[in-house]
């Protein structure tokens, strides 16, 4: 039991931070399974179940855009940052630069390390 409720805690923290990672990469263009792949290079594994209903709703929120290419044989839809979006992610990264010096404190670590 106590590994589920790990589990299920570990996945909200990752959750929680989902946005940020993916607003970071989307400076340029991307289709959503080369994101995961991505994501996933940098020490981010993200499920396609879960980043593509994300995408969307950042997209309906005015943080990205997304286009067509059907120059291939398979259509890719992909996705980038607004300028909305990019203003959106500066102030989060920000944010978490600031939060993620307190929490490193508050769990015993020290900022110069």
């Amino acid at each position: 039991m106590g590994k589920d409720l790990l589990e299920s805690l570990l996945s909200e923290l990752r959750r929680g931070t989902l946005i940020l990672c993916v607003l970071s990469q989307l400076d340029k263009s991307y289709y959503g399974y080369a994101l995961v792949q991505a994501l996933h290079e940098k020490g981010i594994p993200v499920d396609a179940n879960t980043l593509y209903p994300l995408l969307r709703r950042l997209e309906n929120q005015g943080l990205l855009l997304s286009e067509w290419d059907t120059s291939e044989n398979k259509p890719r839809k992909y996705y980038k940052r607004t300028e909305y979006g990019s203003q959106i992610y500066t102030e989060l990264a920000e944010q978490w630069k600031s939060m993620a010096n307190g929490i490193w404190n508050l769990i015993g670590g020290n900022e110069d390390e």
